[in-house]
């Protein structure tokens, strides 16, 4: 271990391996010395084998080696989805930026799952997990190789925090370029907007007789027009536009479609922001702060983004060594209103938004509103106020993001509820649409798979309130916390409007309806969840955030000493893994085994 150690990285040293570096400020001929932690091994003769290798992959000459800074390209790039098939091209557009900006730009990717391919099927299964491995992928090339910076180019809904969360840990001068939203797609058939959601909730109106298998047909074709990410508030756009919130991209990232022009200017745009972030020394933690966290979670509830979030943001706190908490969220809920009118729930997608200003346009009106801090450093080296100084104001005509004045709802779409169903808490996503609060007998289902199949044979037609209890689908029991849109979404596409949803499982960004996740403890762990009962009473209030059944204390305790909990579903292989290290969902889901 070397004498010297790397003052960049984080203060608890005994989660972090050690690195040697030049210290920052050291220069070199009157230049700042940038190749920080990649001279450990272009400079003099300690490693000869190492240059030897570096010259082999493409370094020109012995200057080029000792003096430019390396700077890992991460794309999570795979062609099996549409978030993700274009990020390898943009990733070349990066580093052609960073060739011409002195710096050497080393490509990589990174593993993906795709949310909407996997939804509903065992594949869903290695979608949250996926977030880890992207993490741990990201942290070991960056830091076994020396970079000196990274720049990540993420797609879909897990790519975004698994960077961030990998940017955390190793904490070198970094920023993230969103992939961009997919354009919407139409139906002429049907004569309407469509996207990816529209093909579940017509699936659910298929399945209930409310169209034909030609309907669903021509939705199917003509959902995912191009490359992009999920086009409405999902979770892939509410962590972009959270993120650059927290000013972790540059402006305009999270909005800008990703086959626009725009998009590789952006790209281009990465390398002079990343040498700022060389010259200055500002790495991810003093940007990944309590108070940028603050305007991530105020943006989530202005655009009426994804419980998903919540876990998200969460994870990559813990990452960071700060204090999150799901109290947090509810706190921010409480005083920030919905003021988007974007898809689930609402009418519009990401590239209408871009169409009016995009997020800069946003930000510019709610940092004048005092709704978000913006004074809070960015990747450009400027504060997100300097950044979107330029950017055009929202025009009064435009419809998308409603004045303060008339909000889609006063306050915060998502809402922590807890009670004796979720002692230890559960997110529920509730626009008021739907009203406000909700009381029916459970009907239980152990897995999604046995409700789907309820559904398919279109047993659910309830006469009256009904909640559907989904369990043993969380962290450890799913295993991997699956998403259920499926559901969500058949019930919408079958208007089965006095229905409501609970589970400790998760729902994708574009479920809607009367929805409540992420409820700890988990069945498999033995929370209350595990014994509730067909015809108990559940109440969901998203005004008092209560979610219990009508069962008394000696008779939780009475039926959770009979309950045993089922074996595990797997046994080996990642998921078993996961599902061994995996922390409750009101923490994150982490891994952490120390």
């Amino acid at each position: 271990m070397s004498e010297q150690m790397d003052q960049s990285q984080p203060e608890n040293h005994s989660r972090f391996l050690e690195f040697r570096s030049v210290p920052y400020g050291t220069k070199r001929d009157g230049e700042l010395v940038l190749n920080r932690y990649s001279s450990l091994v272009t400079n003099g003769y300690e490693f000869p084998g190492a240059q030897a290798m570096l010259y082999a992959a493409g370094i020109k000459n012995q200057e080029d080696m000792r003096t430019k800074p390396q700077v890992g390209v991460a794309s999570v790039w795979w062609e099996g989805n549409p978030c993700n098939m274009h990020l390898l091209d943009l990733g070349k557009t990066v580093k052609e930026g960073l060739e011409k900006n002195g710096m050497i730009g080393w490509q990589f990717n990174t593993i993906g799952v795709s949310d909407a391919i996997t939804m509903s099927n065992q594949g869903m299964r290695f979608s949250l997990q996926s977030r880890d491995i992207i993490a741990d992928s990201i942290e070991t090339t960056t830091c076994a190789q020396h970079h000196d910076a990274n720049i990540s180019i993420p797609g879909c809904d897990k790519n975004m925090p698994g960077c961030i969360m990998a940017m955390a840990r190793h904490n070198r001068p970094s920023l993230m370029i969103y992939g961009g939203s997919i354009k919407g797609g139409y139906s002429e058939r049907l004569r309407q907007p469509i996207n990816i959601s529209s093909c579940f909730e017509a699936h659910g109106a298929m399945m209930y007789g409310k169209l034909t298998t030609d309907d669903l047909d021509d939705v199917i074709k003509n959902s995912c027009p191009g490359p992009g990410g999920c086009g409405g508030m999902y979770t892939a756009n509410t962590m972009a536009t959270a993120l650059e919130a927290m000013g972790l991209t540059l402006p305009g990232s999270s909005s800008t479609p990703a086959d626009s022009p725009a998009k590789y200017r952006e790209c281009l745009r990465a390398a002079e922001a990343i040498k700022v972030l060389l010259e200055k020394d500002i790495k991810p933690r003093d940007l990944i702060t309590r108070e940028s966290f603050e305007n991530a979670m105020v943006i989530t509830m202005i655009m009426g983004g994804s419980t998903n979030a919540v876990l998200h943001f969460l994870a990559i706190s813990h990452t960071a060594d700060l204090d999150l908490t799901i109290d947090d969220f509810q706190r921010v809920a409480d005083k920030i209103p919905v003021l988007a009118d974007l898809k689930p729930s609402g009418k519009y997608m990401m590239a209408d938004l871009a169409d009016i200003g995009g997020m800069p346009a946003v930000f510019k009106f709610l940092i004048h509103a005092g709704l978000i801090n913006g004074d809070i450093l960015t990747v450009t080296g400027k504060t997100l106020k300097e950044n979107v100084e330029s950017a055009p104001s929202l025009d009064p005509g435009q419809d998308i993001i409603r004045p303060l004045s008339n909000p889609i709802k006063a306050t915060g779409h998502i809402r922590i509820l807890k009670g004796n169903l979720a002692p230890g808490g559960a997110v529920a996503k509730i626009t008021g649409k739907e009203g406000k609060s909700f009381i029916g007998k459970a009907r239980v289902y152990n897995g999604e798979e046995a409700l789907i199949a309820s559904l398919e044979k279109g047993e659910i037609h309830p006469e009256e309130n009904t909640v559907l209890c989904v369990r043993y689908e969380g962290p450890k029991g799913g295993p991997g916390m699956p998403e259920q849109l499926k559901t969500s979404a058949v019930l919408m596409g079958a208007n089965l409007r006095n229905v409501a949803l609970i589970t400790d499982g998760r729902y994708s960004g574009a479920s809607h309806g009367f929805i409540v996740g992420h409820i700890v403890p988990e069945a498999q762990a033995g929370g209350p969840i595990a014994i509730l009962q067909d015809g108990d009473v559940v109440t969901i209030d998203s005004e008092t955030n209560q979610l219990s059944m009508n069962v008394s204390d000696k008779e939780i305790s009475a039926r959770l000493k009979k309950w045993k909990a089922p074996r595990m579903k797997v046994n080996r292989g990642t998921l078993a893994k996961y599902a061994y290290l995996v922390g409750d969902a009101s923490h994150g889901a982490v891994l952490d085994m120390f």
